[in-house]
């Protein structure tokens, strides 16, 4: 299987074992293409940091052999990255309208949007990149127009299902088409790659016609004003919320840059149909009972900036929670955000409000496909080989023991994590070495200037606190002229420890007077580590100590 033979060669930089940053290439022959390139947002531990996206250091040392950027769709966790790759690379980016729109739009916010080689694609458009022949095929998911891929690769049939459910009555038309992934795989598909996010869930998801009919109860048995947040980019639930509202004689007003953009965008491009007295500004919201009102808004994941976590803190400057107000929450909770979720909910109830949410409510429908959905994928695509993306570690094991119970050959049935290449043989597979995947963090302005050293220094900063201490010394006898004086920040409350840094200075002076002709830098480095010495004895904190001893 070495030498000249034939080979087309996975790497998967971000999306496995873990849920965002999808990232993945495929190479052969000297070429290669990217499939999706998105970030992740960070976790409690990344202090300041923005965003988390792929290294890319694979890419650009071969950039002269990349063919072209596939998108599946529009979600932040699949094209939120391009912003820090499009600068470097030149490659056409292929993806339907609604999802090149997104990432226009995000690409202006870099002024970037000019740069950029827009490619649209329809359903069942085939584009060729190389020794791939890419085919898009529809899925359903929940953001329009999302595409999985049928590849012709080299070695054989590639089919990546992109995020996808199977929904029998789809809002819209926006349905997996399992008959144009059957033919594509009729032939013969060597490789399987399947979304794995809800691989624990059984059964199938809710329908989106289930969803809207539970909306629909609700909003007929609302006697007040209903408030509502979703994702930005949920077309579809967009639309049952304008058609309840016209339904049940309610105007929508709307508020969230997000929402505002991408309402307006789908409406251009025809995926949403509004009519034109359906909306109504904030500024009239006062003029309409209750009865008679839809808040559509940003804040479906507690974000502190956002429309409905000012709302809830009282900080908004025209929405006010009134008695009897009904809040939808209609969108899942994704990991990492329960706690903000949860004071954001305590916070909606301390005002007045009921709120409904998905672990109370039938109001979400996940996009991503259950247990028996997945199982209708191996079944109709019935590959030859399989791995799991787009999942923890716990879910790719478990979907590749799904594929074993759905005919894949156990040894065929493979977990990749990040940053560990395969390539793929007619007649076989072989591991190549690994290579480093760590996330690129950006923060600000900054790309990858935030690592494990700035990231410990903010953790004990955030944990401990900081302690500056300031003093002046004459350059010839070394004796104090100024100070010594502290600062402190995050450490401890000034006046009722003051007795604490009294001591603190006392301890100072010693060291000068103890070492009156050594230099600055040796005597800062003596107060640095006495001092850290002494708040562990006495207040059992370790906080950073900043000693900035000048000469003159």
């Amino acid at each position: 299987m070495v030498g000249q033979e034939t080979s087309v060669t996975l790497t998967p930089l971000g999306g496995l074992g873990e849920i965002g940053m999808n990232c993945m290439l495929l190479e052969s022959d000297g070429s290669m293409i990217i499939i999706d390139c998105g970030l992740m947002f960070p976790s409690d531990f990344h202090y300041g940091v923005d965003v988390l996206i792929p290294r890319f250091e694979s890419i650009l040392a071969r950039k002269d052999q990349l063919k072209g950027i596939i998108l599946t769709h529009g979600h932040e966790d699949h094209i939120g990255a391009l912003p820090w790759l499009l600068p470097y690379v030149d490659a056409p980016v292929f993806s339907s309208d609604f999802t090149l729109a997104l990432l226009e739009n995000k690409l202006r916010e870099h002024n970037l949007n000019k740069y950029v080689d827009f490619r649209h694609v329809r359903d069942n458009d085939t584009v060729e990149l190389g020794p791939f022949n890419v085919h898009f095929l529809r899925v359903c998911h929940s953001i329009i127009n999302g595409y999985g891929l049928g590849i012709e690769s080299p070695v054989g049939r590639i089919i990546h299902s992109g995020d996808f459910k199977i929904d029998p009555t789809p809002m819209d038309n926006q349905f997996t088409d399992l008959e144009a992934f059957a033919d594509f795989a009729a032939p013969g598909v060597h490789l399987l790659l399947s979304d794995s996010t809800n691989v624990e869930r059984e059964g199938t998801t809710l329908t989106e016609m289930e969803i809207k009919g539970a909306l629909e109860r609700v909003f007929r048995n609302a006697d007040g004003r209903i408030i509502i947040t979703l994702f930005s980019s949920h077309i579809q639930r967009m639309q049952e919320v304008f058609d309840l509202a016209a339904l049940t004689g309610r105007k929508v007003a709307v508020s969230g840059r997000s929402l505002v953009n991408n309402i307006s965008l789908a409406r251009e491009l025809g995926y949403l149909r509004v009519a034109p007295d359906a909306i109504c500004s904030l500024e009239d919201i006062e003029s309409f009972p209750g009865d008679q009102l839809v808040l559509l808004v940003t804040g479906s994941q507690g974000e502190p900036l956002s429309v409905l976590s000012r709302i809830a803190q009282g900080e908004h400057r025209q929405v006010r929670i009134r008695q009897g107000d009904l809040v939808l929450m209609s969108s899942r909770i994704i990991p990492g955000n329960t706690k903000a979720i949860s004071r954001l909910i305590n916070s909606l109830y301390r005002l007045g409000a009921e709120v409904l949410y998905e672990k109370v409510q039938g109001i979400h429908a996940s996009g991503h496909a259950h247990r028996d959905e997945l199982a209708t994928m191996l079944n109709t695509v019935n590959p030859k080989f399989f791995v799991p993306i787009h999942g923890e570690y716990r879910h790719l094991v478990k979907h590749c023991q799904l594929a074993r119970e759905c005919g894949v050959a156990p040894e065929r049935a493979i977990v990749l994590e990040n940053g560990q290449p395969l390539t793929f043989f007619e007649r076989g597979v072989r591991f190549e070495d690994r290579i480093k995947v760590d996330s690129t963090l950006v923060d600000g302005k900054g790309v990858g200037d935030v690592g494990a050293s700035v990231l410990k220094e903010r953790k004990l900063l955030a944990e401990e606190g900081l302690v500056v201490v300031h003093v002046v010394v004459d350059q010839e006898t070394g004796h104090i002229l100024i100070g010594p004086e502290l600062v402190t920040k995050g450490f401890v409350f000034e006046q009722q420890f003051e007795h604490v840094l009294d001591d603190s200075k006392c301890l100072i002076l010693d060291v000068f007077e103890s070492n009156p002709k050594a230099s600055p830098k040796k005597n800062a480095e003596r107060v640095r580590m006495a001092l850290r010495s002494f708040f562990r004895k006495v207040l059992h904190r370790d906080p950073v100590v900043l000693p900035l001893v000048v000469s003159v």
